[in-house]
């Protein structure tokens, strides 16, 4: 191991263009989805070969000829004390982020994360909104939704999707031209009306929810219905919720 490549690590993780990406399903998602891997390496080669043969065939010559082969020593002096059980960790560039381009898109609902503070919670949310066809995650706060703790809840799912950070979602987001829909206990049961197209779907913190200031510009308040007693759900699972029952209402 070079100290070129201690050195790109330690500068990655302070880099607002680039992400550390942990784990073989990081790097797997990362390739599949277009990103730009500068470094990539394995501690184990021949398990990376295996993963890559029998989970992603359609980029395993590119993971191989990627990773550079480390020993879990070197690895762990990369940065990474509790390294992936794989053995696998990467820099990739992130893609720009443009919250116009995405707002124009139209078709497919945006998710909105006011404030979010959970970081796995985060990463989760990404995961979801991949797998269920959403346009994009934004996020408001001053947690960075590419934090490597994030792209580990996402398993690298950030390259699927636009994903970033804006202003403030109550006086610095404009969601325009997209109606904005804001889950709210207060809100109609989900289901009971047909949510408008392309919404950007608004959720808050599962301490506070969302701010007046963001619910005074809903075009929409909805909540998911729940049993007597249960207060809240973690947050990926609500966004789950509604964006599948987004789509399976749309398609229906």
């Amino acid at each position: 191991m070079t100290a070129a490549l201690a050195a790109s690590f330690a500068a990655a993780r302070d880099a607002p263009s680039l992400a550390i990406l942990e784990g073989f399903h990081a790097l797997k998602h990362a390739l599949r989805f277009g990103a730009s891997v500068t470094h990539a390496v394995a501690s184990d080669p021949d398990e990376l070969a295996a993963l890559a043969a029998a989970l992603a065939p359609d980029v395993a010559a590119e993971l191989t000829r990627l990773c550079l082969p480390v020993t879990p020593a070197e690895l762990r002096a990369l940065g990474f004390p509790r390294p992936p059980h794989t053995g696998v960790v990467a820099i990739a560039r992130r893609p720009p982020f443009s919250p116009r381009a995405l707002l124009a898109g139209g078709g497919a609902p945006v998710v909105l994360l006011e404030d979010p503070r959970h970081l796995g919670n985060v990463g989760a949310v990404v995961r979801v909104a991949a797998a269920a066809g959403a346009a994009g995650v934004v996020t408001t706060g001053a947690r960075d939704p590419w934090d490597p703790a994030a792209l580990r809840g996402a398993a690298g799912l950030h390259f699927a999707l636009p994903v970033g950070r804006v202003a403030g979602a109550g006086d610095g987001f404009d969601p325009a031209p997209r109606p904005l829909v804001a889950l709210d206990p207060d809100g109609e049961p989900l289901g009971s009306a047909p949510l408008p197209a392309g919404a950007v779907l608004a959720f808050g913190t599962e301490r506070h929810g969302l701010s007046e200031a963001l619910l005074s510009r809903a075009d929409a308040r909805v909540r998911i219905p729940m049993r007597p007693g249960v207060s809240s759900l973690n947050l990926a699972t609500a966004v789950a919720a509604v964006l599948y029952a987004t789509t399976l209402r749309s398609s229906s």
